[in-house]
């Protein structure tokens, strides 16, 4: 059975082994519905025994898995596909009460997850190697791509479903084994998910899941010499943490971290496109998005102009029950985030900045309860206070004004941060400059906040190593081989 019951409380058991097993430890860790704080699940808190007994599980499936054709490991995937499609509406709900998302977004977040997966399945035949001219004669030189073996899948609380769909199809049809570990903050649709997995049918071990803190059961996994490789999405603080921890075994890692988006709109941009677009790119999801506008750099000719035509945007939000079809925003996923936004936002404005739009919680009635804060507009922002140097990860956008595009380019590149960066321009040789010099890992040129499956999303500086999605995510899941034939 999926879930267990002590002393009258349910709670999600373990996936291990292809089956729903007892945490060895009598720990639980409770769940929160961050619109109102109610307890809405409970999952287990697994021991290093239990992780121990996930990463051999692992290890034990992963070679018979490799030995399958692709084209087979992804039929267990099409299969799974099948199963979240017939669940789509609940799952959407369960990532609404744990997350905090609207209702829209969660349905949304669902489609991601299958269309990560069938991604990854339609890449199944397209696994390319080399095969290149030998010096000698008589002889073949190959460079097969094979997997790594036993990969762990670390995911964050911001989207905990489609981060599992896009960690798990390309590392299973790869033929690696994977453990998934969703943040403590949402593991309930995830457990969910895993309970799919059990009825598709998947071989045991292929596809393992834990719950847990990343200090402890994320430590243990990214540890282990079992672990042949790590994919993370996650802060550059748990980034930092999970390279030392992978450095003793040389662990291959994939780091998904942490952003400080800038949203350049140059002199020659057409401002309402832009101001629409700033609105979106920073308020979905509650500003919880790692490529969300963390920071607007507007030009000084058109600044005044922007900023009018934002906050005409910014009267459409709608901040109430996520379940309700007119609301556009919802909570915060956790209090310990909310604080610290309200801090930013205090030290800025204690920094000589204003508040143009919110700048507060919200209060009375549904607000009462809950990790609410308003959509927040803050004005007269210089480059060097909080707001612009800190990652906030919410719903709070600071506008600083720049004299030139050269200002800001070294506005962004001075950050130690490079994950993306929004431009807006009319000018083709400046749309090309900025795609040059700008250093980050994704350039929005001249609208919102995209992705297509077939993309690449990857982080330079601290926001990042490695990547995922399309064919060079796919490929991070593999390793190179050669081969040196000699058939005379």
């Amino acid at each position: 059975m999926m879930k267990g019951n002590r002393n009258g409380q349910d709670y999600y058991r373990l996936y291990i082994d292809g089956q729903w097993v007892e945490a060895s430890s009598d720990r639980l860790i409770e769940v929160q519905n961050p619109a109102n704080e109610e307890v809405i699940g409970r999952v287990s808190d697994a021991s290093a025994e239990d992780v121990q007994k996930a990463l051999e599980s692992s290890e034990r499936a992963q070679q018979a898995w490799q030995a399958l054709p692709a084209v087979k490991r992804a039929s267990y995937l099409v299969k799974l596909v099948e199963k979240v499609k017939e669940k789509r509406e609940f799952l959407a709900k369960l990532l609404v009460m744990e997350q905090g998302k609207t209702y829209r977004e969660a349905l949304g977040e669902v489609e991601d997850t299958m269309a990560y997966m069938m991604f990854a399945v339609e890449s199944a035949n397209k696994i390319k190697g080399d095969i290149l001219p030998s010096n000698k004669e008589g002889e073949m030189l190959q460079i097969r791509k094979v997997p790594y073996g036993v990969t762990i899948g670390l995911c964050a609380w911001n989207y905990p479903l489609a981060l599992i769909g896009r960690k798990l199809g390309p590392a299973l049809v790869t033929g690696n084994t994977m453990i998934i570990k969703p943040h403590e903050l949402t593991p309930i649709a995830s457990a969910e998910f895993f309970n799919l997995i059990h009825e598709v049918g998947f071989p045991p071990g292929v596809a393992n899941f834990v719950t847990g803190t990343g200090a402890e059961v994320g430590q243990l996994l990214v540890s282990s010499p079992i672990t042949k490789m790590v994919t993370v999405t996650g802060s550059v603080r748990a980034g930092q943490q999970i390279y030392k921890a992978a450095s003793d075994n040389i662990t291959a890692l994939s780091l998904e971290l942490g952003g400080k988006a800038p949203f350049i709109v140059l002199e020659d941009a057409d401002i309402d496109q832009a101001a629409a677009a700033a609105v979106t790119a920073r308020f979905a999801n509650c500003g919880q998005v790692c490529v969300c506008n963390e920071l607007v750099l507007v030009h000084e000719k058109v600044a005044e102009a922007f900023t009018a035509k934002l906050l005409e945007h910014m009267k459409a939000i709608k901040v109430g029950d996520p379940f309700d079809s007119t609301v556009t925003m919802g909570p915060k996923a956790n209090g310990n985030d909310l604080q610290k936004i309200d801090d930013i936002v205090q030290e800025t404005v204690a920094q000589g900045a204003k508040v143009a739009f919110g700048g507060k919680r919200p209060s009375g009635g549904i607000f009462d309860k809950g990790y609410w804060y308003e959509p927040t507009v803050l004005v007269d922002v210089k480059p060097d206070m909080a707001a612009a140097q800190k990652e906030i990860f919410g719903p709070v956008l600071p506008i600083v004004t720049i004299s030139s595009f050269e200002e800001a380019i070294n506005i962004v590149n001075s950050s130690e941060l490079g994950l993306s960066a929004y431009l807006f321009t009319s000018d083709m040789k400046k749309m090309m400059h900025g795609i040059d010099v700008l250093q980050v890992g994704t350039v929005f040129v001249n609208q919102g906040m995209s992705g297509c499956m077939q993309g690449y999303h990857s982080g330079h500086k601290l926001s990042g190593l490695g990547g995922e999605d399309g064919e060079y995510g796919l490929e991070g899941y593999m390793q190179k081989r050669v081969v040196y034939l000699n058939y005379k």
